[in-house]
């Protein structure tokens, strides 16, 4: 998403409603981030997947600082080691 945002046509595209389940203070960091950008949380998830696709980081020195900022607020602590070792807490 950044450096980006290049004159270009709209690619067309279908979307379907999924029921996807995140972890509650990551949701609450990229609903945030979302915001900020006046986007939807859709359209937030769906830059950040074609960036990792192709190998770039979709976000920016200043947005990452602001990132930073909203896991201070939400309590997020997970970084990308815990991604392969996350369990869900039982009900």
């Amino acid at each position: 998403m950044a450096d980006e945002k290049k004159e270009r046509e709209p690619v067309e595209v279908e979307r379907v409603q999924t029921g996807v389940r995140l972890e509650k203070r990551m949701l609450k960091v990229l609903k945030a981030v979302a915001e900020q950008k006046d986007m939807t949380l859709g359209d937030l998830l769906e830059g950040i997947v074609l960036h990792a696709f192709e190998g770039k980081a979709p976000f920016s020195q200043q947005t990452l600082k602001e990132i930073e900022q909203f896991k201070v607020l939400y309590g997020m602590t997970l970084r990308a080691s815990d991604s392969h070792n996350l369990k869900e807490r039982r009900r």
